[in-house]
């Protein structure tokens, strides 16, 4: 058998849950634990296939529209977020919701609001069609222009106060191109009071970042739809090191680590830890491995619960 030359795996740190994932799977596992199925979900409660296999199992339906729940049930809003419209029609179909929106997606959505409220053209910056995006579009949707390059900017024909905000899951670099752009264009432009781009977005591209400069391929843990994990990846890339998102080890190509003697690894805000090291002992049963961490940042954040979940199950 051909012995494998030793391989060291460099872990980015902070990587895996962010306080917002954290807080939103707790609220669907205490629901369950305190009324049994099924827990109504409306969208992925987090953009991860482990984290919704495992709360399928133990009771909890996903759906895509609020149609779909019984009158009545028990349902709860996702991570990334609602529209008002979503919200009305919960109350009209007299449904028990919990909302564990991220606490740093709802700051935007307040800023949306105080934004129209004052008569701007709000241009929110992000991906059309992800579930974020929708909720915050919802707020102002007479007011709200979506652009997603430096050149949406540049196609923009607007008069009157003009607004900006961002999408939470961002890659850094490429939303402060667009910012400039937009500020070239509207030089009155007005912005949120801090940062929409999430810490924990932030904190992962940094460390992602920096592993990449020291790896011959880096693997991201995280799935397709996960935009904070896709954003990762496409970091790395962009710095010249080969990088693959992957789901989990099974999606490990042997061939990728050809002539690779170092091994960036991290996860996305919603991919669970465990996954990690499912992929470290992956990477151990092909070769001798030696695995170091390089840390950014550390990250000491934490939700508050809603009421409804937070008496002891």
């Amino acid at each position: 058998m051909t012995e494998h030359p030793p391989r060291s795996v460099l872990l980015a740190s902070p990587r895996s849950f962010c306080a917002g994932v954290e807080r939103a799977i707790e609220i669907v596992e205490r629901l369950l634990d305190q009324r049994g199925g099924p827990i109504y979900v409306r969208k992925q409660i987090v953009h991860n296939v482990h984290v919704v296999r495992s709360l399928e199992a133990r009771g909890a339906v996903f759906v895509d529209e609020l149609s779909e729940v019984p009158v009545g049930a028990t349902v709860v809003f996702s991570a990334h977020g609602v529209s008002p419209a979503v919200r009305s029609e919960a109350v009209s179909r007299s449904l028990d919701v919990l909302d564990a929106t991220c606490p740093l997606v709802t700051k935007v959505h307040s800023e949306a609001r105080r934004f129209a409220e004052r008569g701007d053209t709000i241009i929110l910056i992000g991906h059309s069609g992800h579930e974020e995006v929708e909720g915050t579009l919802g707020e102002a949707p007479d007011q709200t222009v979506l652009v997603e390059t430096v050149e949406d900017v540049e196609a923009l024909d607007i008069s009157g106060p003009v607004s900006y905000l961002t999408q939470t899951t961002l890659a850094v670099d490429e939303t402060a191109d667009v910012i400039e752009a937009l500020h070239r264009k509207f030089p009155q432009l007005r912005g949120p009071g801090s940062d929409d781009i999430c810490y924990a977005t932030t904190n992962r591209q940094v460390a992602i970042r920096d592993v990449a400069t020291q790896s011959d391929l880096v693997l991201v843990v995280g799935s397709k739809n996960s935009s904070n994990s896709v954003r990762m990846v496409e970091l790395a890339a962009r710095g010249g090191t080969p990088a693959h998102l992957i789901d989990d080890a099974s999606e490990i190509d042997p061939a990728w680590l050809a002539g690779v003697s170092t091994v960036g690894l991290s996860a996305g805000a919603s991919a669970p830890p465990e996954l990690v090291d499912e992929v470290v002992s992956a990477l151990r049963s092909l070769g001798s491995v030696t695995v170091a961490t390089h840390t950014t940042a550390t990250e000491t954040i934490s939700f508050t619960l809603p009421l409804a979940v937070r008496r002891a199950g």
